[in-house]
């Protein structure tokens, strides 16, 4: 039976879209199939439904998600009564849960629905779809007392008209007023209630949501640069030193066209990083000269600027009147969401009360979830050692608004903040630091530190000195020394100028003959392990037996049960040659020295993976068909076949991770997607948490 979750509220302006976008999180690291049902729609395409469609890759026809429009629906209201508006509406809701597992419904809006009795349209909606309540409340600009009368209200209301209220959330709620009105509500509702924070940047507008609202024309910025956040709004008309003092982070400057001495100067400012701005907004139909405008494209490139015929004062009016919103065209303010909910809901709780059954199949996406909500749950510092790449800036904020772990950026402090302002990023986290090698006090300590280790290598001080203030080596210095749990690089530096500083400070595990990788390969309904595709080139059979055994590890340590297939051209006795014999002596010394590790060899990749072949080339073997750890005999056929399969097959391919250091440092590939990073970032912080024994 299809299991549905209905959220809905009590009035307009409870900012529900986060704990929809929350639950659906919720949902999609349990169940393969979500489906998504809205009864009520103002306008086509949804804004939520394109953002869930587009985060969470939902296969679903637009066509079957909307019941009707809000006109429609007060017509026939008015014509034939709520039951049979119930009745057209549930036929919709039908029409998605013969297609999924589980269905997430969103609520009405409770603005401009001209629905009477809306709240009682949707209990009796959710009651005849048999699905349980979120309700979730508004709470902006009230006391604790009045919030949880609203609470304590809302949850009468919905239980009063028979619903299975599973969960409560006081949404937008003044920061002074949640711990007060969390405890009251702990103590006078038995059913489980949380309260979240208001949040500066989810209410925010865009840039581009200015532009659109305005009409502005674009006379400078790029696509990053109109995706920032308009943190605060300042109008200029005072001289440029008074003007600057009153600047904000992430304001957008508002000045007449003919400023220019404004326009240069918050320009500057914002180069320097004090402090970086969203934008600057031109009133009064005024354009800067030529001259002007390429100066300000110099000095702040992508910054925004924009331009409008109107006057300040009926600017200011229409800016005081936007709102953040949450798209598919703001996936920044998507993680600044989740990292909401999840800081602030008992998320185990909640996905108990779901009661969704746990698919089978494990999806890319189930696997990415389950690497977030680990790391998450014992937090670790990672070190970032290409702190002003683009990429890992923006890996950088989506580890910090998901709160999966804390994060030192290595790079000139000034460099990788104005960095990070041009591309619309606040490093303002308290799970940050920026540390620069070159003039951090730690130079002189590591310095020290490198020169004993490398001293039969006849390394100086005076060189150590030099070395460590290299990036890779400053970072795995930290890691050595405790300051930092893991470390992550590659974006930007060769496998080789991450990966040798690991070999010469961190060096080898005592149980691991050598260091290697392996991959997660996430097909569409399960996660393969391939090793090693990324450090050794033709490992002997010893080597090879140490890396499966090591995959196994890391395989089990990951939630993926081992069943080891060593990899060759033949399987069992039908071949015979030296690669072949490799294989062969490997697959016994894991047997020999893992006699508990379920491993075969050697077997062709089809019998390892695929039961119908495993039945004729190896009947009886508790291997061959279902292998998730998959050993290749070399590097050039490993990293051939990973490729090939995540190209052709559509896999996800999490790594290299590396396996046999002491602690944990782990390559990216300089091909690396934010994404690729924030995973890689999660994998090692889980990796970390084994180091302290836990």
């Amino acid at each position: 039976m299809t299991r549905s979750v209905y959220v809905t509220g009590i009035g307009r302006g409870d900012g529900r879209q986060v704990v929809e976008l929350g639950v659906m999180e919720l949902l999609t690291r349990q169940v393969d199939r979500v489906g998504i049902y809205r009864p009520l729609v103002h306008d086509t395409p949804d804004r939520i439904f394109e953002l869930l469609r587009a985060r969470y890759r939902l296969p679903q026809d637009p066509a079957t998600v909307f019941g009707m429009g809000y006109e429609e629906a007060a017509a026939l209201q008015a014509e034939e009564g709520q039951g049979a508006l119930t009745a057209r509406l549930v036929e919709g809701y039908l029409r998605v849960a013969e297609e999924y597992e589980t269905v997430l419904i969103l609520g009405s809006d409770f603005a401009g629905t001209n629905l009477p009795a809306e709240l009682g349209v949707n209990a009796r909606l959710a009651n005849e779809c048999g699905a349980s309540v979120i309700a979730v409340i508004g709470g902006r600009d009230q006391g604790a007392d009045s919030v949880v009368a609203e609470v304590r209200n809302a949850h009468h209301a919905y239980t009063n008209l028979g619903c299975d209220v599973i969960a409560l959330v006081a949404n937008r709620v003044a920061a002074a007023q949640v711990e007060s009105a969390a405890g009251q509500l702990r103590r006078t509702l038995e059913v489980p209630v949380y309260v979240l924070p208001d949040e500066p940047a989810l209410s925010a507008p865009t840039v581009r949501q200015i532009v659109e609202t305005l009409g502005a024309e674009v006379l400078l910025g790029d696509d990053a640069g109109l995706s920032r956040d308009a943190m605060d709004f300042v109008f200029g008309g005072a001289m440029l030193p008074t003007f600057l003092s009153k600047m904000t982070p992430g304001c957008v400057v508002v000045t007449p066209g003919d400023r220019a001495d404004l326009i240069i100067g918050a320009l500057a400012a914002h180069s320097a990083g004090s402090p970086p701005i969203a934008g600057v907004l031109l009133t009064l139909d005024e354009r800067p000269g030529p001259d002007i405008l390429r100066l300000a494209a110099r000095l702040a490139p992508g910054t925004p600027v924009l331009a409008v015929a109107a006057g300040s004062f009926p600017t200011a009016a229409e800016l005081a009147g936007l709102d953040g919103k949450l798209g598919a065209g703001t996936p920044r303010k998507a993680e600044t969401a989740l990292g909401l909910f999840e800081t602030h809901v008992d998320t185990a709780e909640l996905t108990g009360r779901l009661s969704v059954a746990r698919s089978e199949r494990v999806t890319p996406m189930m696997f990415e979830h389950a690497l977030l909500e680990r790391a998450r749950a014992r937090k670790r510092r990672i070190v970032l050692p290409e702190g002003t790449e683009e990429r890992i800036l923006r890996a950088a904020e989506v580890l910090l608004r998901r709160g999966v772990c804390d994060l030192t950026l290595l790079g000139e402090e000034d460099a990788v903040r104005r960095k990070a302002g041009d591309l619309g990023i606040t490093l303002d986290d308290p799970g940050l630091a920026v540390v620069d090698p070159q003039t951090s006090p730690l130079r002189e300590r590591f310095a020290t530190l490198y020169a004993q280790l490398r001293a039969h290598k006849g390394v100086s001080y005076e060189l150590a000195y030099d070395v460590v203030a290299d990036v890779s080596y400053f970072g795995t210095l930290m890691v050595q020394e405790g300051l930092a749990d893991g470390m992550v690089s590659g974006a930007v530096h060769s496998t080789a100028a991450t990966i040798r500083p690991a070999f010469e400070i961190i060096k080898t595990r005592p149980d691991a003959a050598i260091v290697s990788s392996v991959f997660f390969m996430c097909l569409a309904d399960k996660v393969l392990v391939y090793g090693d595709c990324a450090v050794n080139p033709d490992p002997d059979a010893g080597q090879l037996a140490d890396i499966a055994i090591q995959a196994a590890a890391t395989a089990a340590r990951f939630d993926v049960h081992p069943r080891v297939a060593m990899l060759s051209y033949s399987t069992g006795t039908s071949g015979s040659g030296a690669d072949v014999d490799k294989v062969r002596t490997a697959t016994d010394l894991v047997r020999e020295l893992r006699p508990d590790l379920l491993v075969e060899g050697p077997i062709q990749y089809d019998a390892a993976v695929a039961p119908s072949v495993a039945a004729t080339k190896m009947p009886g073997s508790e291997v061959a068909g279902q292998a998730t750890v998959l050993v290749f005999p070399d590097l050039n056929t490993g990293n051939n076949t990973y490729k090939a399969v995540q190209r052709s097959a559509g896999a996800v391919a999490v790594g290299p991770v590396l396996q046999g250091l002491r602690k944990p440092v782990n390559d990216l590939s300089r091909g690396a997607l934010v994404q690729d990073i924030v995973n890689t970032v999660a994998i090692t912080a889980i990796q970390a948490q084994g180091e302290d024994g836990a």
